[in-house]
């Protein structure tokens, strides 16, 4: 199976009626796309009303990406609401419950910083989340390129299949240690995520700058020649594993839903099982 969708449902206008709610806007994205990544969670560990919302909203077919929250994975900024890493991860495995309990929980999405680099200390960590996440499928996004570094390539790869890591292959662009290579190495026999982030070489370096670093960082549109590139990479790694969960994640100019419309084109799927299409007549 290969789940096509977006990072998020709340900024993709030209998917919605005029006029709809934001709390609305999830039940129209699943008529158009089986997964999507929730990045809400990366700001805050989402209630439990929340989640039961969104698996009622949605198909039995429908798959979340749960994006980890930003004290689980080193992004946070001031103070955690939480006493220990212990009670944090416990918090957000009791608030994921109602995804898993509804089968419609693809894997949770740790993206580590462009800081984490490859030394034993972020290994151990990451043994340590690996462990605490226990039969969590979880998938695992770096940042820093020193993780496939000659030295460090192979090991990385191998480390991520002992234990138990899904390898989040990216598409972004090439500016030096805070950008990681195209890798087209599953790691899992049973899933695989692919992230595509555009190419914006400039945004992508100034994203540290003062600038609206999110609209400048992912302002990119795939042209038709890259999403073809994609398409034999995926015919390749669909042999390789069971699931590819393909996610777009170019927001900033509203190019993240045609591109991933053009991909389901280039690659002929059409879902049959998505939420019934409601139409905005006025």
């Amino acid at each position: 199976m290969i789940y096509i969708g977006l990072t998020g449902w709340g900024d993709h206008n030209s998917l919605y009626p005029s006029r709809l709610s934001a709390k609305e806007k999830l039940q129209h994205y699943a008529a158009h796309f089986p997964t999507v990544e929730v990045d809400s969670y990366f700001y805050a560990i989402q209630p439990k009303q929340n989640v039961e919302k969104w698996v009622k909203e949605t198909p039995a077919s429908f798959r979340f990406v749960v994006k980890a929250y930003q004290g689980m994975t080193g992004h946070e900024r001031g103070t955690i609401p939480y006493e220990s890493k212990e009670d944090m991860f416990a918090a957000f495995l009791t608030s994921i419950a109602s995804f898993m309990e509804a089968g419609k929980l693809a894997m949770v999405l740790f993206q580590f910083p462009p800081w984490f680099d490859c030394r034993r200390e972020h290994v151990a960590y990451l043994r340590w989340c690996r462990e605490r996440m226990g039969e969590v499928p979880v998938a695992l996004e770096f940042r820093h390129r020193s993780w496939f570094s000659p030295p460090f390539y192979e090991k990385t790869l191998q480390f991520m299949r002992d234990e138990r890591w899904i390898h989040t292959i990216c598409d972004e662009p090439q500016a030096g240690e805070g950008s990681i290579p195209t890798v087209l190495c599953p790691t899992d026999r049973d899933k695989t995520l692919i992230r595509l982030h555009g190419r914006n070489v400039y945004g992508w370096n100034k994203a540290t700058s003062g600038e609206n670093w999110r609209a400048v960082r992912y302002l990119y549109r795939y042209n038709e020649h890259e999403l073809r590139e994609w398409v034999a990479h995926i015919r390749k790694l669909e042999t390789q594993t069971t699931d590819l969960y393909i996610l777009f994640n170019n927001n900033s100019g509203g190019d993240a839903a045609d591109n991933a419309k053009q991909l389901m084109l280039l690659l002929g799927i059409e879902y049959t099982d998505l939420a019934p299409r409601q139409l905005d007549l006025f």
